[in-house]
């Protein structure tokens, strides 16, 4: 059983940086410290959870539609540890801006897999999209737990309410996307592609819920759950999908699948293919979610489980789809192969 994954939006290395940095303030240094740490003790949770899934899967329980299509809950953690809080049953309309937010986007990505890509819910089968909000105290971080969402609200100045990061939001559901498809592990190749993936549904859901084609889309991850106190050091987001080793990152990244290096953290080797992605997208032009979206969905979900696939894999798995899927449009298929040579694969 292989599915070790830690999945936060925030890579530990960043914070346990931010955490030593000695121009911020204790108080600041302490909110990152323990946010790593607690991230750490979560970590448990989710492998578990995946490994039961990919039980589940084995025994071919995931066949049965659980529902037409999912509910979505809201739980409120009061800024405690414990998961998943009390229930927040008018959540839709809250006065709390942040279960209310929670609540539409939640709803909104559930919408977007379903209308783009014909997904009932994070497993196909119509299971709920739960949420827990107000996760700890001034908790740097978001993540899929392999049941549900857990959402920090930040220290207010290195980081915001992580509710505010719609790419966010869909990138960590994305996990659980991958949780019951490909179920990719969380090391090596595989573990870049898991967190590649990601990025790269979180800005396709970015972008469609804004109606932005390729060229006006920023192709940023974490823009909007940047503090002041991030913005005021010269940090404009955790990555740059177009850029992956731009210095205005938070965590800069690989460019060429050359350049990735063993045991290398997911969230630095999924540069590479967040690059080809994005470079196929706007080779194409148009809308990511229409042609080339649809190639990366295919990739994820008519494989079966394959937790080990390696970047080479994918990238021949996404151009053999692109030359099926649009057999008369050769130029998606040209657009992807673009893709990938451009980071030298």
């Amino acid at each position: 059983m292989r599915m070790i994954c830690t999945c936060h939006i925030v890579p530990k290395d960043v914070l346990e940086r931010l955490a030593g940095d000695k121009k911020l303030s204790a108080e600041l240094r302490q909110a990152a410290r323990a946010s790593a740490r607690l991230s750490d003790g979560l970590r448990a949770l989710r492998n578990q959870a995946g490994a039961l899934t990919q039980l589940a899967h084995e025994a071919g329980a995931h066949l049965v539609e659980l529902a037409p299509s999912p509910k979505v809950t809201v739980y409120d953690c009061k800024n405690t540890q414990t998961l998943p809080g009390t229930p927040l049953p008018g959540a839709k309309a809250s006065k709390d801006a942040t279960a209310k937010r929670t609540f539409a986007e939640t709803t909104l990505v559930a919408k977007f897999y379903k209308t783009v890509f014909n997904r009932n819910s994070i497993d196909d089968a119509g299971m709920t999209m739960m949420s827990s909000i107000h996760f700890g105290k001034g908790y740097n971080n978001a993540m899929w737990n392999g049941t549900q969402m857990v959402y920090g609200d930040g220290d207010g100045k290195l980081f915001v309410d992580f509710t505010k990061g719609d790419d966010v939001i869909g990138h960590e559901l994305t996990h659980g996307v991958t949780q019951h498809s490909l179920q990719l592990a969380y090391s090596g190749d595989a573990g870049g592609l898991n967190e590649s993936v990601s990025d790269c549904f979180g800005s396709m859901f970015r972008q469609w819920s804004a109606k932005q084609d390729v060229n006006a889309a920023d192709w940023l991850i974490g823009a909007d759950i940047m503090g002041p106190t991030a913005k005021a050091k010269g940090y404009r987001a955790l990555r740059n999908m177009a850029k992956p080793d731009d210095k205005a990152a938070l965590a800069p990244q690989p460019t060429l699948y050359s350049q990735i290096t063993p045991g290398m953290d997911p969230h630095y080797s999924s540069g590479p293919p967040n690059l080809a992605f994005c470079t196929a997208c706007k080779t194409l032009g148009g809308n990511s979610w229409e042609k080339i979206g649809q190639v990366w969905y295919a990739a994820l979900t008519t494989s079966g489980a394959h937790p080990n696939m390696t970047m080479p894999q994918f990238a021949a798995r996404t151009r053999q789809l692109a030359a099926q899927k649009y057999a008369a449009q050769p130029a998606v298929a040209s657009a992807v192969d673009a893709g990938w040579k451009k980071i030298g694969l």
